[in-house]
């Protein structure tokens, strides 16, 4: 386990040890429970605590204490478990009653001693009630401190979110015209609303976000169809909104996963439904089938490749299904081969090179054809192999992460020359010092080639230079060039410029907050380890990898 978590896991033990003592309480460790909908005086609560790997066991050793330490009767279940590590408690759902008279009220959990004070659990759904418009919603949520959550690792390793941070104050800026419901926008569901809110509410403890993260999972899961064969135009597993066809990429697991360790909430999916979505993306759904690049003819975008690895990995941590597992290594391996052996003969420039036809749905010409790759949608990419590495340290990994960061480096971000007018494609907001990288980026076809899709297709597409820090300092966090190094850290340092308030107000694409932030949080904590770090601790993390040499 690499240097920095393991650091943390020392800090969680200490915590565990002090909460063992009676009559003490552990600020980290703090529960708060808010009043979310309805009108009650006493009601049933569920709450999700996830741990770190090996750090809880038994569940009989996990308590609730109010603020004085008196222990409360509750119910604890497992939801979740390490199953890639040692099979030890990755979440729990606790259950127990509450009585309050204002917004909310604040409890503890502890640790170590036996739980002395049982009460039976009941069916999450049990705990909803009337919430207008919104449907049934719990009663009650709540939330714990970011500190813990972070430590965890629920969404892999993370941070909390300083109170001065510009990246933290872009999502809250965004959040105040992406926190409504969006019932009427399909789109806004694209590139996984509820995880990205999950994930806020991970590195800050923040309410408002859970809240809305919660909604947000009950309306798209209530989306999923359970019928049928999971198969176009059948869809079963598919998220069928009004008319929409049966289009994997609106298929996510991970929200599923967050919402069970989270909030304790199972009541939306079961074994067949997540079967069926995994299925779907196996078999496509409106798309071609999932397999391997073989010719440079070949349907391939990379948010459809990047999505299949991540919820793929999600299914994996959720059920610990090995077919799961080994679809996670079979998908790598497409991917590994792709990036190093790519059939069009052009060589390992470190992008997934594909057809810009075929991309954009066109019909093929092998003679005019411009292969290149998409900077924004490779993000997608990288997340599902972060998120693969985690699970797996497999060893192909963190050649993949490096190879592309440096294709980006050098392909991927449009030059200060070229931005000038008429062409400088930015939107104003982020200064002019704001980064934009091509729409469509390329390491063989000309300037003047890339140009034309820019002007035509690119402008303003520095609405997903956000997002981008992700690969940027995935590359830096396991690169070991120290020249390639600096050049990542200027890099990030620079796009950080998006980070602007005047940059998040723009919300006239809804989804805009889902891609920007689904998989950029961790940016910041990788740009706080040394550089190439992921490298030095790859070799004890493929220690535990089981698959297939590459």
């Amino acid at each position: 386990m690499p240097r920095c978590l393991t650091l943390l896991l020392i800090y969680l033990c200490a915590c565990m040890t002090m909460s063992a003592t009676a009559g003490v309480v552990v600020p980290d460790q703090r529960i708060v429970v808010h009043r979310n909908a309805g009108a009650e005086a006493e009601f049933p609560v569920s709450v999700g605590i996830p741990f770190a790997p090996g750090q809880l066991r038994d569940i009989h050793l996990l308590r609730i204490v109010d603020p004085q330490g008196n222990e409360v009767a509750s119910a604890v279940e497992p939801t979740l478990r390490w199953h890639d590590k040692d099979n030890s408690i990755r979440a729990v759902r606790v259950q127990f009653r509450v009585r309050m008279d204002g917004p909310e009220r604040s409890y503890y959990f502890a640790m170590g001693a036996p739980r002395t004070l049982e009460t039976k659990g009941w069916p999450y759904a049990q705990g909803l009630v009337d919430g207008g418009k919104d449907g049934k919603l719990p009663a009650a949520l709540a939330t714990l401190t970011a500190n813990w959550l972070c430590a965890s690792l629920i969404a892999g390793p993370q941070i909390p979110a300083r109170a001065d941070e510009p990246y933290a104050a872009y999502v809250s800026a965004q959040f105040a015209w992406a926190r409504k419901l969006p019932r009427t926008d399909p789109t806004a569901w694209l590139f996984d609303r509820p995880s990205t809110l999950f994930k806020a509410y991970v590195r800050t403890g923040r309410y408002d976000y859970l809240q809305a993260a919660e909604a947000s999972y009950r309306y798209y899961m209530s989306g999923i169809r359970r019928d049928g064969l999971p198969l176009s135009p059948s869809c079963a597993g598919g998220w069928t909104y009004g008319d929409k066809p049966c289009d994997v990429k609106y298929v996510y697991v991970e929200p599923i996963l967050l919402a069970v360790a989270l909030t304790g909430d199972d009541s939306m999916h079961d074994t067949q439904t997540v079967d069926h979505m995994m299925t779907l993306w196996e078999n496509g759904g409106w798309n071609p089938r999932a397999g391997p690049y073989r010719a440079p003819s070949d349907y391939f975008t990379e948010r459809l490749a990047g999505l299949g690895l991540l919820e793929t990995v999600a299914a994996f941590e959720l059920t610990g299904d090995q077919r799961y597992r080994e679809r996670m290594n079979d998908r790598i391996g497409w991917l590994y081969d792709h990036q190093r052996k790519n059939p069009d003969g052009l060589g390992d420039d470190g992008s997934w090179r594909n057809s810009w036809d075929v991309h954009e749905n066109d019909t093929y010409h092998a003679a005019t054809d411009l292969r290149g790759a998409s900077p924004w949608m490779s993000e997608n990419i990288v997340d599902g192999l972060w998120h693969a590495w985690l699970a797996t340290g497999d060893p192909r990994i963190p050649g993949m992460v490096t190879g592309y960061g440096r294709y980006l480096e050098r392909y991927g971000w449009i030059a200060p020359d070229l931005l000038a007018s008429p062409h400088d494609w930015r939107n104003s907001c982020s200064g002019p010092r704001g980064q934009i990288a091509w729409y469509w980026s390329s390491s063989h076809a000309s300037a003047k080639a890339l140009t034309a899709i820019q002007e035509s297709e690119g402008w303003y597409s520095d609405a997903h230079t956000v997002e981008l820090g992700l690969p940027v300092a995935a590359a830096y966090y396991f690169e070991r060039d120290p020249v390639q190094s600096a050049a990542l850290k200027r890099r990030f340092e620079a796009l950080s410029t998006s980070y602007a308030t005047a940059c998040a107000a723009a919300g006239d694409t809804l989804r805009r907050f889902n891609w920007n932030n689904r998989g950029a949080g961790v940016a910041q904590w990788m740009m706080r380890q040394k550089p190439g770090s992921g490298a030095i601790e790859a070799s004890t993390l493929s220690s535990r990898w089981h698959g297939s040499s590459p």
